[in-house]
C-alpha cells in the first residue's frame, strides 16, 4: 500500500472526503474521528492489517500522520 492508498483507506474508515484527509489533518478536523470513528479505526486496523493497539497508542493518535506512521511501523505502508 502506498501513501495515497492509505489516505483513501483512512478517508473511507472515517466516512470523510479524500480531499479532507491529508497527513497533517488533525483528529479534530475530521468529523468522523469521534469515539465511534475510533472504534471503526481499531476494527479496520485489526481486520485489514492484523494490527492491535494499546489504549495509550489509540489515545496518542492526534493526526492522520500518526496513523500513517503506525502503518509504516507495522509494514503495511511502503516507504515513499
Amino acid at each position: 500500500m502506498n501513501t495515497q492508498d492509505a489516505l483513501s483507506w483512512i478517508a473511507e474508515v472515517f466516512e470523510e472526503s479524500i480531499d479532507r484527509v491529508k497527513p497533517g489533518t488533525t483528529r479534530q478536523a475530521i468529523a468522523g474521528w469521534d469515539s465511534l470513528g475510533t472504534l471503526s479505526l481499531i476494527a479496520a486496523l485489526d481486520e485489514r492489517f492484523n494490527i492491535h493497539l494499546s489504549e495509550q497508542e489509540i489515545e496518542a493518535m492526534a493526526k492522520v500522520d500518526d496513523i500513517l506512521a503506525l502503518l509504516k511501523r507495522e509494514g503495511a505502508l511502503a516507504e515513499a
